[in-house]
């Protein structure tokens, strides 16, 4: 068996939470998904998708700009593939670490509202549904069961884990990845700290979001 075979996963549709269409119930946990703003050393960034994008092109600010400035996630993700040949060397070894510090930046910033939602799936597999995608989603078959690798699904469940372990989770605030030139717009990208002054164990939370904090 191959690696990637190896990391393939089956999830039977009704005995999970899937996410497909941003504004579908669980469309939050969507890198696509608006309304989690990302503020991140002063450069306002509309979503995840964007914010990941952008770090493809750490050594090109002009291309991150570019991303950056696009109003839909989508077309920030697709103004970067023309520049695709120019993406840093050592994409395909860091992406996932990439990915994984995007979601944690978007939890950061939206401590309370995506935090709240990352609870609210309780202990149920978390899946990417996808029609093209089985790397980072995976696909639906005989409208009963989801193959692929899910690696975002996985990521999301792994980043729901660490708040039930650490509800002050960003106390220390969040490092910047440990790999070769991480930057943004020309500088390297710093530690950040959290602005939102709501924490998970903060009893100004409504009686609905401090219950989900006790399964």
């Amino acid at each position: 068996m191959s690696k990637a075979q190896s990391n393939i996963r089956r999830y039977e549709k009704n005995e999970c939470i899937f996410f497909r269409k941003t504004k579908e119930d669980w469309g939050g946990l969507s890198n696509m998904a608006g309304g989690y703003k990302i503020v991140l050393d002063g450069v306002n960034i509309l979503t995840a998708e964007a914010l990941y994008q952008a770090c493809r092109f750490p050594h090109l600010p002009e291309v991150q700009k570019l991303i950056l400035e696009q109003r839909s996630p989508m077309t920030a993700k697709m103004v970067g593939k023309p520049h695709r040949a120019n993406t840093r060397p050592d994409w395909p070894q860091v992406r996932i670490r990439v990915m994984k510090w995007c979601i944690r930046v978007k939890l950061l910033n939206n401590i309370h509202q995506f935090g709240s939602l990352l609870l609210g799936t309780k202990d149920l597999p978390i899946v990417e549904w996808s029609r093209k995608d089985e790397f980072w989603g995976a696909k639906l078959y005989e409208e009963k069961y989801f193959i692929g690798i899910n690696a975002l699904g996985r990521l999301l469940m792994e980043l729901r884990e660490d708040i039930k372990v650490n509800q002050s989770i960003f106390s220390n605030g969040l490092e910047p990845l440990d790999i070769e030139v991480f930057d943004l717009l020309g500088s390297p990208i710093m530690v950040q700290h959290m602005t939102d002054k709501i924490q998970f164990n903060d009893n100004t939370l409504n009686e609905d979001d401090q219950l989900k904090l006790l399964d």
